[in-house]
């Protein structure tokens, strides 16, 4: 057999040693059949990349739709369909194996944004670089997020069918294309009858993901915040009172400038502290961390963690100047008003003189429990109405709630019990402080457990140069098939879980 690179002893030690999980039967079967199509996963994997679907550019639609739907049918899926949305389609499959038990599997297909002259190679050639002190790695536009994980999980489904055996579940796949604007149209989806009365039969519902760090450590996060992204703009669209293009500078000794107007309506939204939110009502939903969270958050500190989690961020001190573990706890459990750009007038070199006639903020709020998205929203529009800033128009493209699960359902057990098995080390942490839109499983009408799971390592997310780990040189860090063996495993411990 013919490797990728050719197969260093790490990665041979990491694979023997991978979940060895009594609920695998065979399992040195089915680490045949991952090996023998890595070259053709990696194949696929690239080929995926090199054809994005942007939702913000309204690029690769509807071609990464069909595109999916391609991979589900290639995958085993006995049926796949593309669902129109009133934005871009999403695709729901179904794998029926006989089995009694059934998951939910969440996928998307879209990726963030790209300047090429930013990256070191182009990011949709998905070329294979050596990473010092990791291994051999893929480059390239949603490696990571989540093309990388959600290819390991299909290459999970094709070797145990090509090892002659039925999958130990039932699989439901929904597969978005705007996750990365907020999932804009995703509850449209959910609510088809069909799709909703596949899902409704499930036990819960993961997105695939690469949640291992470099010591091989590995986490569990019990949901995740939610995220609604939205648009501040003044200008002459929304008021005569403003001109309705660039002018003179000279004029503003008697014109309004949209530029201040939105400053002073986003000076509002904040306390004078510049971060904690001021909206009217805005604490009046949010649930605290209750004990066993803050455990939680404590178990999971690590020695040194604070000082390369500062060098990361590059930053060298937190909010207040406070402590580490009192920073992560704001970090899971506080919902934000965070301005991600600020739009008005010349912003090239030197100056000019000019009023402009467009001011935009482009804003975003992170919701935590017991918050929603329509609640957020109510209370901004309100917030500003009672200030009179009738003239700042309120534009929402996308937005979800956050979700959260129990520690005891069959999702977090099964995650618990693999890793125990395997010996890989983990924490559990609260929530994510990022989102994804489990909430529409995991609230009505489906109130489903939601979750994320898998190990493997990348970086890199929506910024230049995002990687995903295939070849690892460390024996504790999972490289493709590792990551592939994983989750051929928690589809075995998710059946046991579920006849307990």
């Amino acid at each position: 057999m013919k490797r990728l690179t050719g197969m260093t002893m790490a990665a041979v030690i990491a694979l023997a040693v991978a979940p060895l999980a009594a609920e695998t039967p065979n399992r040195e079967e089915l680490v045949t059949a991952v090996e023998a199509q890595q070259g053709t996963t990696v194949k696929a994997l690239q080929d995926w990349v090199a054809l994005p679907t942007i939702a913000a550019e309204k690029r690769g639609t509807p071609e990464g739709a069909e595109y999916m739907r391609k991979l589900a049918l290639d995958a085993g899926f006995q049926q796949a369909k593309i669902i129109p949305t009133d934005g871009v389609p999403a695709v729901f499959a179904t794998l029926d194996s006989g089995a009694k038990t059934t998951v939910g599997i969440y996928f998307m297909y879209d990726v963030k944004q790209f300047d090429p002259a930013e990256w070191s190679s182009p990011p949709l050639d998905a070329k294979l670089v050596e990473r010092p002190g990791e291994g051999t790695a893929i480059v390239g536009r949603g490696v990571v997020n989540q093309k990388g994980p959600q290819m390991a999980f299909l290459a999970a489904i094709k070797a145990i069918q090509a090892s002659g055996r039925k999958l130990p579940v039932n699989l439901v796949l929904v597969a978005e294309g705007e996750e990365e604007v907020a999932s804009t149209h995703f509850d449209q989806v959910v609510a088809v009858p069909e799709v909703q009365a596949a899902l409704s039969t499930a036990v819960g519902v993961f997105i695939p993901s690469a949640n291992q760090n470099r010591d091989g450590s590995a986490g569990i996060t019990l949901g995740a915040k939610g995220a609604v992204e939205f648009q501040l703009v003044v200008g002459g669209e929304t008021s005569d009172k403003y001109p309705k293009t660039d002018i003179h500078s000279s004029n503003h000794a008697r014109i309004e400038s949209p530029a201040w107007r939105l400053v002073k309506a986003l000076d509002t939204l904040v306390a004078d502290d510049g971060h904690t939110p001021a909206i009217d009502g805005w604490f009046e939903n949010v649930q605290p961390l209750t004990a066993r969270q803050k455990e939680l958050i404590a178990q999971s500190v690590k020695p040194d963690a604070e000082a390369g989690e500062k060098t990361l961020l590059g930053v060298g001190r937190w909010i207040n100047d406070e402590d580490y573990v009192t920073s992560l706890e704001r970090f899971f459990s506080q919902p934000t008003v965070n301005i991600q750009g600020l739009v008005a007038g010349y912003t090239g070199e030197g100056g000019k003189t000019v009023l402009p006639g467009r001011a935009e903020a482009k804003l975003e709020f992170r919701l935590v429990p017991n918050m929603t998205k329509d609640e957020a929203v109510t209370k901004l529009r309100a917030h500003l109405a009672k200030r009179g800033f009738d003239d700042v128009q309120v534009t929402v493209s996308g937005g979800y709630g956050p979700n959260e699960t129990e520690e005891d359902s069959i999702l977090i057990r099964a995650q618990k019990r693999m890793f125990d098995d395997s010996g890989v080390p983990y924490t559990i942490r609260p929530r994510n402080a990022g989102s994804w839109p489990g909430v529409v499983f995991n609230g009505p009408p489906l109130n489903l457990p939601a979750s994320q799971f898998g190990l493997g390592r990348g970086g890199g997310a929506h910024a230049p140069n995002e990687w995903f780990l295939i070849e690892s040189t460390n024996p504790k860090v999972y490289g493709l098939d590792e990551v592939t063996m994983a989750y051929v495993d928690y589809l075995y411990a998710l059946a046991e879980e579920a006849e307990r």
